[in-house]
């Protein structure tokens, strides 16, 4: 074996250890790209630009605002009114820290706000309302998770913002926060208050 050909055997070994190094680089350059852009509570949704999932969901058991049921979730509550919907539990240690966002929001009546009550028992539902107050002109129960799914939720809390005309317009992951109500909530409701 010739000089030359052991040189040429040993650039081919050194490209085929290279080459894999090289693809492992990139692709890691691209993944810390990726997570470093963007609102990460922003998970795109298939559902953005869609109408709000028809789904029926019965009251919390023995909910009450004002002596009187606070009723479930029906298709109709988001015909002709900017709709809020807040996907919350008891259990969810961040639907605790939100919670007086969303009732301070519940004062401005140009748009309601419903909620989606995840895999919680009514009794610690109604604690946690009583605790913090009632911003949900209606409260559908979804003890099993089926409703949250056709929503295409990921976990609680979420939050979609849905216009006059049932279509969603945005999603938000994670809980509600001064900073994304400001840069992001409250513009898009705005938007959608100006716009239909």
């Amino acid at each position: 074996m010739t000089t030359e050909t052991h040189q040429k055997g040993d650039r081919r070994r050194r490209t085929f250890l290279i080459i894999p190094l090289v693809l492992f680089l990139a692709l890691a350059a691209l993944f810390f790209f990726q997570l470093g852009v963007g609102d990460p509570n922003r998970i795109p949704s298939a559902l953005i630009g869609r109408t709000v999932p028809q789904t029926e969901l019965p009251p919390v058991a023995g909910l009450l605002q004002d002596g009187k049921p606070v009723p479930g979730l029906s298709p109709a509550l988001f015909q002709g009114k900017v709709t809020l919907v807040n996907v919350w539990a008891s259990w969810c240690v961040p639907c605790h820290d939100e919670a007086p966002l969303l009732d301070d929001l519940a004062k401005d009546k140009r748009f309601q706000i419903v909620g989606i009550n995840y895999k919680d028992q009514p009794d610690n539902a109604r604690r946690f309302i009583g605790r913090y107050g009632n911003p949900f002109v209606a409260v559908g129960a979804d003890p099993n998770g089926r409703a949250a799914i056709d929503w295409g939720v990921y976990g609680v809390p979420e939050t979609f913002v849905v216009g006059k005309d049932g279509k969603i317009a945005y999603k938000l992951v994670g809980p509600i926060t001064e900073q994304n109500l400001a840069a992001v909530l409250r513009p898009t409701i705005e938007k959608l208050l100006k716009t239909q």
